[in-house]
């Protein structure tokens, strides 16, 4: 049950807002003096605070609730506080609303007005709370991901992206294959460097074949190597990516494309570790870790006849699915600012525009945009129309910044609101009211 503390010198206040709280589920404390008030908040657990502007008969200056109010703020900075008064003074009243007051409210008081409001406030606090306590079991996971394993240096801040990181770093040392899907351009090569950096064989050659890259005719030679002779041009005996491998990992990009007479090949090397090269019927052992990856939809190729489905099952032993960017927007002004060249900055406007975008080409498409961008720049700002993307519906975003730009903002800030708000070029209390507007919760 939410729990109100109620300062009032006048006890006839008290009980009046408890008899009407209590008849709502909101659980009252009373304290008949500031001192006394200050005790019970330095002891229990309060949603919220409602307090008088006078406590000294016949004075009307506010002069004491304007101490209260601030030694408040002071000890307990989130914690909503209401005054109530029955001398109403507006300049007091613009002056704490600015400073962080939650409502100023005359005596007598509406009760449906003081009802709505608390209600509010206490659902607020308590989105506060849960999104402080989200914040920092992520902030806890990066840490504990950071410090436990090498993440090659990677650029990320959304939580779909930690829970492929987490995924791929838990089944890193296995010795099972691993299968990588998602669109182009997301990182699955990223992906797979850290599944290598942390796996049992973590010092072994990390070789990358893509698939997609070759004619048909040639992957089966770059895979298993071929005998000098083996085909048109064979002058000599070449390796292939198998070989070359040995003791390491074996990253194979756009295993879709890889032919059906390569794919039964690569099924018997999975299972066995043995192969022969093209043109040579000596039999060759090895030590390989193998980590696929692909964009296309293999149970349709299965369907189709053009992908195996016993090696389908046998890559996929464990499945790691990385989403588009535009599916981890948290990544997107964290990698924008990774890309941005030395000394740039991007302005409010710059992050609007990135955020708004639909990525199609993902991280690929938002690296070459920030090296467009690093290139036009006039200045060390990067601005919205340096980047060079199609304009929304609404035109070039302005310097406002809109409810994703503050998101990320508070996300980078690790909720310190003075900080987000330096950075978007904000007052604090301007930062505040446009999170009221946008209904944006403020970090416990």
């Amino acid at each position: 049950m939410p729990t109100v503390l109620i300062i009032d010198d006048n006890a006839a206040v008290g009980i009046a807002l408890d008899v009407l709280f209590s008849l709502h589920d909101i659980a009252a404390l009373r304290a008949a003096s500031p001192e006394e008030g200050l005790a019970i908040l330095a002891r229990e657990p309060v949603d919220l605070v409602i307090q008088d502007m006078n406590f000294t008969a016949d004075t009307t200056s506010g002069e004491e609730g304007v101490a209260l109010f601030r030694e408040i703020r002071a000890r307990h900075p989130d914690l909503p506080v209401i005054l109530l008064t029955a001398w109403t003074h507006l300049d007091a009243a613009v002056d704490l609303i600015k400073a962080g007051a939650a409502d100023y409210l005359s005596k007598p008081w509406n009760d449906d007005r003081l009802l709505a409001t608390v209600t509010n406030l206490i659902e607020l606090g308590q989105a506060n709370r849960a999104l402080g306590q989200r914040l920092q079991r992520e902030r806890r996971a990066r840490r504990e991901l950071e410090q436990n394993f090498d993440l090659r240096g990677l650029v990320w801040a959304d939580p779909a992206t930690e829970r492929v990181l987490s995924l791929a770093c838990q089944v890193a040392r296995a010795d099972v294959p691993i299968l990588i899907t998602g669109p182009n351009g997301t990182g699955k090569e990223r992906i797979a460097e850290i599944i290598q950096a942390n796996s049992m064989v973590r010092d072994g050659p990390f070789v990358v074949l893509n698939c997609g890259a070759l004619p048909s005719e040639l992957i089966e030679a770059e895979l298993f190597g071929a005998d000098a002779g083996a085909y048109t041009g064979a002058s000599k005996a070449r390796e292939g990516k198998f070989e070359a491998a040995d003791g390491g990992t074996l990253f194979l990009d756009e295993i879709g494309n890889l032919p059906l007479a390569g794919q039964m090949k690569l099924l018997r090397v999975l299972e066995t570790g043995r192969f022969e090269r093209l043109g040579s019927n000596r039999e060759r052992q090895v030590q390989v870790r193998v980590i696929s990856a692909t964009n296309a939809d293999l149970g349709a190729m299965i369907r189709a006849g053009t992908f195996r489905e016993d090696l389908y099952y046998r890559l996929n032993v464990i499945e790691l699915k990385l989403p588009a960017l535009a599916a981890r927007p948290g990544d997107i002004l964290p990698l924008a600012h990774g890309f941005r060249a030395r000394g740039k900055t991007l302005h409010p406007g710059a992050e609007a525009a990135l955020l708004a975008h639909a990525w199609p080409g993902n991280v690929r498409e938002l690296k070459n945009v920030m090296a467009r961008a690093n290139l036009l720049a006039q200045g060390d700002v990067i601005k919205a129309a340096d980047l060079g993307l199609p304009l929304p519906a609404g035109g070039m975003p302005d310097a406002e910044p809109d409810r994703d730009a503050i998101i990320q903002a508070l996300a980078r800030a690790g909720g310190v609101i003075a900080q987000a708000a330096a950075e978007l070029g904000l007052s604090r209390q301007a930062l505040y009211r446009r999170m009221e507007r946008l209904g944006i919760a403020r970090a416990a």
